[in-house]
């Protein structure tokens, strides 16, 4: 009985398979993924992460990159009275390259002019992994751990500045990897919306940090799960920052000022015990 069902299993398998368009493993140019356009639609690739290069293989396709995680294309056409291409035409081959991958598709001309996908998501069986040297977590990876940070509760209480009807409250500091996440939260308890100009990190001098001669050193986050440029009430964020330390006679100061002629500004400071503290995934 368990050999039969194992034998309807790899049959099933076999049938799945072959329904799928096969990805090009050894980038043979007739094993690429093919997709269909015409003159009446721009055709978009969706990524999950961030498009770092596309390259076009012939004159035949014009596009670019108008966002970070989309590369569009079109048939282009010398002459759209005279020049247009005949049915199942080859395009060329569109190359691209992500933080972690990449991804091939052989682009062909149809006549149609419905039933065309003006979408394409690059999924993961179409996907070689790259190495890149730098890019140890890409941001489609980093955007799933804040977004599971978020999820979890407020396990610090105790670093919190109020003022001025704001409250900046730290949540989290959690490590992973070369990496520490700040999960901080902002409140504002007036009836003025806050419009956000920036939120700064530095760290500074303990003893003197309000002295003209405090030593501030930036440290910019590394990626920011959210771009917030205004809240009315609050907002919670993750900033993600490349591992670092500082002397325990200084702090980290997190600083929230608004934008215009305003003097609601507002700073928190954080211990370096509480960044050895964090918690690990």
């Amino acid at each position: 009985m368990k050999q039969a069902l194992l034998f309807l299993f790899a049959i099933a398998l076999s049938i799945t398979l072959k329904g799928q368009s096969t990805y090009v493993g050894d980038n043979e140019f007739n094993n690429l993924p093919v997709i269909f356009v015409n003159e009446n639609l721009t055709l978009h690739f969706r990524s999950p992460e961030p498009i770092n290069y596309v390259d076009i293989s012939t004159q035949k396709l014009v596009g670019d990159i108008p966002v970070e995680n989309i590369a569009r294309f079109k048939p282009f056409l010398k002459d759209s009275l005279h020049s247009y291409f005949t049915q199942n035409e080859d395009l060329g081959v569109v190359t691209i390259v992500g933080q972690s991958f990449m991804a091939q598709y052989r682009v062909m001309y149809s006549t149609k002019r419905s039933g065309l996908s003006t979408e394409v998501e690059i999924l993961p069986v179409y996907m070689k992994p790259l190495q890149f040297p730098k890019v140890s977590i890409t941001n489609f990876e980093l955007q799933s751990i804040c977004l599971d940070i978020q999820r979890r509760s407020k396990k610090m209480k105790n670093v919190v500045s109020k003022g001025l009807g704001l409250t900046a409250r730290l949540n989290n500091i959690y490590s992973f990897g070369d990496y520490v996440f700040l999960d901080l939260t902002f409140q504002n308890k007036t009836n003025i919306k806050y419009n956000v100009d920036l939120i700064s990190f530095s760290i500074d001098d303990k003893k003197i940090y309000k002295a003209t001669n405090n030593q501030s050193i930036e440290v910019k986050p590394f990626y920011t799960l959210y771009k917030t440029k205004e809240f009315k009430r609050s907002f919670r964020n993750v900033y993600v920052f490349e591992k670092f330390t500082f002397p325990n006679d200084k702090v980290l100061r997190i600083r929230l000022a608004e934008r215009q002629i305003s003097g609601r500004s507002l700073d928190l400071l954080v211990e370096y015990r509480d960044l050895l503290n964090a918690d690990t995934f």
